[in-house]
């Protein structure tokens, strides 16, 4: 079992940051992919950041250059920096980890971005 605990979201204004944290605890393999979704009021899911074991990231097209994901593989915990926030980046944000027995998900955590 993995389970995950998110913290860092609330409530700013545009062009304001804000840095989420999810930390991971269980049967983690070392090799593993961390990543953000987010979730909008009536839309899908959708891969907001993503960074593997060894360092390889990947971002959605609408925030690279804004946002940045980290991680400590000491602490098994994975970091999501978002600068310069939009209204459009208002979403329920959801921490993932998957390595090749898990799939695991965060319980959520709001964003909201006021324009």
């Amino acid at each position: 079992q993995v389970q995950l605990v998110e913290s860092g979201g609330g409530l700013v204004q545009a062009g304001g940051s804000l840095r989420l944290s999810c930390a991971a605890s269980g049967s983690i393999f070392s090799r593993n992919t961390m990543g953000w979704y987010r979730q909008a009021p009536g839309k899908q899911r959708e891969l907001v950041a993503a960074i593997a074991s060894g360092g390889t990231t990947n971002y959605a097209d609408s925030v690279k250059g804004r946002f940045t994901i980290s991680r400590d593989n000491t602490k098994n915990t994975v970091y999501l920096q978002m600068n310069s926030l939009k209204p459009e980046d208002t979403a329920v944000y959801y921490c993932n980890v998957r390595d090749w027995l898990h799939n695991a998900w965060g319980q959520g955590t709001q964003v909201t971005v006021s324009s």
